[in-house]
């Protein structure tokens, strides 16, 4: 059984992590869900996606201010780490290591293991110092992801557009999603 890390930070668009948690349901993976406070905020300022919601969805849930929790340490084995959405805050914390909360310190702990971990971030435009963390984090070893779903699969709704993002998020682990026309097959 696959075991991933979810984080959710307060970038805007928490609905991208409702849709993961639920693929990752469907495929039986193990989830360890952690929620920053900033994303608990943005959960309550953007409605829609309640916090119930997410931790129904996972398999474990930490509280983020626990540094003491498995996903905190390199000999709890996981299959990598998401963080969906990841703010520009988060994102600075984990290009320079900075190991405050449990989302930061459990990617800490992706890299340092050479685990993949993918960065889905939701924010535009993108000033120079976000630019910079983003090539930082790269070549710190993870992988950096826009929430920005193609449109070539024709979709019809909202939910076919967050699936895109999910779908290419679950490619970074090698896992399959299905229920998504890729561009060349099926035609």
């Amino acid at each position: 059984m696959k075991r991933l890390v979810v984080g959710v930070s307060g970038g805007s668009g928490i609905p991208y992590a409702l849709d993961l948690l639920r693929a990752l349901g469907r495929l039986d993976v193990e989830t360890h869900l952690v929620v920053t406070s900033g994303a608990k905020r943005v959960m309550t300022a953007e409605g829609g996606v309640r916090l119930d919601e997410l931790t129904a969805l996972a398999t474990v849930v930490h509280e983020d201010r626990d540094l003491g929790a498995s996903v905190a340490s390199g000999s709890f084995r996981t299959d990598g780490m998401v963080v969906v959405p990841c703010s520009a805050g988060t994102l600075a914390k984990i290009a320079h290591g900075l190991a405050d909360n449990l989302v930061s310190r459990a990617a800490h702990v992706t890299l340092k293991e050479r685990r993949p971990l993918a960065l889905v971030l939701r924010e535009d435009p993108m000033p120079r110092p976000m630019l910079l963390n983003m090539l930082a984090a790269h070549d710190a070893g993870a992988t950096i992801m826009s929430a920005s779903p193609g449109f070539y699969h024709a979709p019809g709704s909202v939910d076919e557009l967050l699936h895109f993002v999910t779908v290419r998020v679950l490619d970074q682990f090698g896992l399959e999603a299905g229920g998504f026309r890729r561009w060349g097959e099926g035609e």
